[in-house]
């Protein structure tokens, strides 16, 4: 964050482990707040928003820093990274979830491109998916299917591929967290039709938006 100057956390050759992004170093602290928020206090957090007090009050506590982001300590001080707080989904149930977690899971496979989990206020989880040209299209042409990733993504055995991919992400979660159904994009996520950031992070409210309709269908 360029409001802790960017040093929070750091890993060296020396002290890592993997899937967390190191220790706070000296002088600095981390803490998690009771809804799982991220907080860090020290002398690189910023000192106040130019000209605008009523964020800064919002931002800095007691000289704690909210990050906006979710995250865990383990017992040797290395911080993972879980999601953030404004992507929260809280089910029908009122059960809290973060759907960067299972979204990550699902495009480490290779013919899945993003992956983006709706269901707040609803019963269960479903998600929109767009597949990978790159991968997809090699794979279509192997099982002799069409090319043409419109039509890739009603054919049945890429739903089955996806499917598997699903069930393989979906092993990593309680019941409650998993994802139940899925849509296939007829297409896939770009920076020019404005659903993807310039660094290609989902822009998660235009697509709850502009895929309402779809998501919906899905109950």
């Amino acid at each position: 964050m360029t409001e802790t100057l960017a040093v929070g956390t750091v890993a060296t050759l020396e002290h890592f482990k993997f899937g967390t992004v190191g220790q706070p170093p000296p002088g600095v602290e981390v803490r998690i707040a009771e809804d799982g928020e991220i907080l860090v206090r020290g002398p690189q957090v910023f000192r106040e928003y130019w000209r605008d007090p009523e964020a800064t009050a919002e931002t800095l506590v007691d000289g704690w820093l909210y990050t906006g982001d979710l995250g865990e300590l383990d017992d040797e001080g290395y911080l993972t990274i879980t999601g953030r707080k404004k992507d929260i989904i809280i089910t029908a149930g009122g059960k809290n979830l973060t759907p960067a977690n299972i979204e990550n899971d699902l495009t480490q496979s290779r013919f899945i491109s993003h992956a983006v989990m709706f269901g707040d206020r609803k019963p269960y989880p479903v998600a929109l998916i767009t597949l990978d040209p790159e991968e997809i299209v090699p794979w279509a042409r192997e099982h002799g299917l069409s090319e043409d990733i419109a039509e890739l993504a009603q054919a049945g055995a890429v739903r089955e591929l996806v499917q598997r991919e699903l069930a393989r992400a979906n092993s990593n979660y309680a019941p409650v967290e998993q994802i139940k159904k899925f849509t296939i994009l007829d297409h896939d996520l770009s920076v020019d039709s404005g659903e993807l950031t310039p660094t290609l992070k989902v822009k998660r409210n235009v697509i709850g938006e502009r895929y309402e309709g779809l998501f919906e269908s899905m109950y």
